[in-house]
């Protein structure tokens, strides 16, 4: 049963003081032995880990054309152009983040600028689990072709017949992904930051996983770039007593279903209809097909807060820096001014989290456990790298040269200062 909470510090400070994002010392050297092993023997350590992971044995790592049409005929219609329609609204909304090159010419000699250069190789990461998920396939490769990636990678793993799910390919088709690899978990995360005999390294890693995919990240990290750690998905809703407690139940149970580690919260302002929402979890939690994986996440992480005021919630709701932030009330846009922190907001009664999932058009690969504080969506700036350029003529350069000079020296870096001036000195 969900725990219903008035406003007080408590609730709050455990749901914000949870670090689900630490990684238990044993995870930690079973991904440490798994990267050094792919690092070692490559392709062979690869397919040890299939066997004994994916129990299946592979002779080649990557889906050819041939299967990739196979699985696209496979899927219906109905789904293909559905995923052709999130692709556009996808691909809509990040293309208005592409960034551009800016020179500054101050007329005194001295030209500054900055240059958007798209990262080379990206790696996409998509999770096989409990569940196929095309979805992260759209997201993460979509704004990786915006930005100008001339290579994208994906891996992804097999079930035990060798295959990957037909609507991971269709969609990894229609996205435009370059080339597909059956290959999951931590062992995938190494052969993209190390490259195998099959496998190309690449520069950046992307995309979601479980514990051990994200100990994988993080110890690769520094070889290559990651996106985020992504962490247990989480939700916080506020809702004022005008909404149905039917909805508002199911928009909870839509990400408790995702992990027993998930987190759904609501924050309201009515204890009756705070009562009533908790009612129907039960009843819709009884008949969910995931039902143990949402009882598992409501009865331990779900909470229900009764706060005073809407801006007393909102207050909240930026204390808890939610990864994903649904205002339900008449008059959603009086509040977004107020949210500090947040991956992604959903604005009134009738833009349920899931339209941002799937189709909207927003990145629905966030920041989690409250790292919204200080992280943002995934975005085409993620993969990009900003690279800076200066000029300056003989003149420019002999007019600064001593103040450079001076300011090396107050560092007490005297090859520094005798660099800056050593021209100046030359022309002299």
């Amino acid at each position: 049963m969900i725990r219903v909470y008035n406003d007080n510090t408590d609730p709050i400070s455990e749901i914000i003081s949870r670090d689900l994002n630490k990684t238990s010392g044993e995870i930690e050297q079973i991904v440490s032995g798994i990267i050094e092993n792919v690092r070692t023997n490559g392709d062979s350590a690869l397919k040890e880990y299939s066997l004994k992971f994916d129990k299946t044995e592979l002779d080649s790592f990557e889906v050819t054309d041939e299967e990739v049409a196979e699985a696209f005929n496979a899927v219906d219609d109905k789904f293909i152009d559905i995923l052709k329609e999130a692709k556009e609204n996808i691909y809509e909304f990040h293309k208005r983040q592409i960034r551009n090159n800016f020179v500054v010419n101050d007329k005194n000699g001295v030209v500054l600028g900055q240059k958007i250069i798209p990262i080379e190789k990206v790696g996409v990461y998509v999770p096989g689990g409990t569940a196929p998920l095309p979805s992260t396939v759209l997201m993460t490769v979509i704004p990786a072709v915006i930005a100008g990636v001339s290579e994208i990678v994906m891996t992804t793993p097999p079930n035990r017949e060798g295959k990957v799910n037909p609507v991971i390919l269709a969609a990894a088709k229609i996205a435009g992904v370059g080339r597909i690899f059956k290959v999951g978990g931590a062992q995938a995360v190494a052969a993209l930051a190390y490259g195998t005999e099959s496998i190309p390294g690449v520069d950046k890693i992307v995309g979601p996983g479980n514990a051990f995919v994200a100990e994988a990240k993080k110890q690769v990290f520094g070889k290559v770039g990651i996106d985020m750690i992504a962490g247990p998905s989480d939700i916080c809703v506020i809702a004022d007593n005008t909404n149905d407690p039917v909805v508002i139940a199911a928009d909870m149970l839509s990400q408790a279903e995702h992990d027993k580690l998930a987190s759904a919260v609501l924050v309201t302002t009515d204890e009756k209809f705070a009562c009533e929402v908790a009612e129907n979890i039960e009843k819709q939690l009884a008949v969910l097909p995931r039902q143990e994986i949402a009882r598992a996440s409501i009865d331990n992480n779900g909470m229900i807060i009764v706060a005073d005021t809407l801006d007393r919630a909102v207050e909240i709701a930026n204390l808890i820096a939610p990864e994903h932030l649904q205002i339900c009330v008449d008059n959603p846009f009086d509040y977004l001014n107020d949210v500090k922190n947040a991956g992604s907001i959903f604005l009134g009664k009738n833009c349920p989290e899931p339209l941002g999932d799937y189709f909207a058009g927003p990145n629905h690969t966030l920041p989690t456990n409250g790292t919204s504080r200080f992280s943002s969506p995934l975005s085409v700036d993620d993969y990009v790298k900003k690279s800076q350029f200066t000029y300056f003529t003989e003149n420019a350069l002999d007019a600064v040269a001593d103040k450079v000079a001076y300011f090396a020296r107050k560092e007490q870096l005297e090859a520094h200062a005798r660099s800056a001036v050593a021209r100046k000195n030359n022309n002299e």
